[in-house]
């Protein structure tokens, strides 16, 4: 017998994590600021997620967000004056700087900075 759907129930969350909806929020904010089109995004992501699947990658939505993530980076950096070496560096500034923050407390950049100079 079918029975529909627990109205009562809260429904699944459409993103696993903050940061997977957090790529697909700021790949709209520059197509609306029109530094690309939503076609250059859709090719992008398209093109990004067809490396994933020959490269073996599962279909989850942790390959969706690596493949989201990349494909804004790549169309950032075409549309910017952000070039891939800044940007690595950048991440890398990031990187530092949640290692080297203790649990609870924000990270900041400043934090990151540090760590690359001892």
């Amino acid at each position: 017998m079918f029975r529909p759907d627990d109205p009562l129930k809260p429904p699944k969350p459409a993103f696993d994590e903050p940061w997977h909806a957090q790529v697909l929020a700021m790949a709209d904010t520059f197509v609306r600021a029109g530094r690309f089109s939503a076609g250059d995004w859709a090719e992008t992501l398209g093109a990004h997620l067809r490396e994933a699947q020959a490269a073996g990658q599962p279909d989850t939505t942790e390959t969706y967000y690596t493949a989201a993530l990349a494909a804004l980076e790549a169309l950032a950096t075409a549309a910017t004056d952000l070039t891939p070496h800044a940007l690595a560096e950048r991440k890398d500034q990031w990187a530092r700087a949640y290692r080297h923050t203790p649990h609870g407390q924000p990270v900041l950049l400043e934090t990151g900075q540090e760590a690359a100079d001892r």
